[in-house]
């Protein structure tokens, strides 16, 4: 092969430097608004650079092709996960990382004035910043006044894939230290299935027996996934 014909086929891909001024992520920004830029480009001026044959945009175009173009999958990854990807070293994977947990962290923000339980919904869209994108399985109460409007939520266990532990003396101790007068129940299943367990049921069954003593009425029991949600309430087994 002639050196010419070397040079020929060794063509790396455009620096960004080298593009018109409104297709550089950072200028398209400032000149069109944060709106007009894609997912690959948001991540592109996070990475800041890419490697000698790929731009910044082709590096984050690639990570979220590995994830299916979706950035609820992008927000599970880890940061060794993230550096699997050529291009990406531990400092973009934590830049990364970081801006995906400040997204989460807002909608947690936005959901922490005095919110009113009225339906299955609302506590699915309450408990979301706490439970989606989770590995693995966490078990949460949401404690309610009289006229159902949230005075804590709070962690009770975290566990494993499979599973998790709620023991009721400890919700109803916590329950009865807050003075509320009603509980609801919210696990997450990593796996997606909103089909609840055998032990699922023992245990809503066990609570709500529980509750009817106490008088301390439990609401629901929300099994959560990142797309969807299974009431025990709507399903009228509560």
């Amino acid at each position: 092969m002639k050196h010419t014909d070397t040079l020929t086929a060794y063509q790396p891909a455009l620096n960004i430097k080298t593009w018109a001024e409104e297709d550089r992520p950072r200028e398209k920004l400032l000149l069109k608004g944060k709106a007009a830029l894609s997912d690959a480009e948001l991540i592109a001026i996070l990475i800041g650079s890419g490697t000698p044959k790929l731009t910044a945009v082709d590096v984050a175009k690639l990570i979220l092709t590995a994830v299916g173009n979706d950035l609820n999958e992008l927000a599970r990854l880890s940061v060794k996960d993230l550096m699997k990807h050529k291009g990406i070293g531990e400092a973009k994977a934590i830049t990364i990382v970081s801006a995906l947990e400040l997204g989460r962290r807002r909608k947690e923000t936005a959901a922490t004035a005095k919110t009113q339980i009225t339906c299955s919904t609302d506590i699915y869209n309450y408990i979301k910043p706490q439970l989606l994108d989770l590995p693995h399985e966490e078990f949460w109460i949401i404690l309610l006044n009289r006229a159902n409007i949230v005075m804590k939520k709070e962690s009770i266990s975290a566990g494993g894939v499979a599973g998790t532990v709620a023991d009721p003396k400890i919700i109803f101790k916590k329950a009865l230290e807050q003075l509320a007068s009603s509980v609801i129940l919210v696990h997450n299943h990593p796996s997606g299935n909103i089909k609840p367990s055998a032990a699922d049921i023992a245990l809503t069954k066990k609570m709500k027996e529980a509750g009817q003593f106490l008088d301390l009425p439990i609401l629901d029991h929300i099994i959560f996934t990142d797309n969807d949600y299974y009431s025990f309430a709507d399903e009228g087994l509560l």
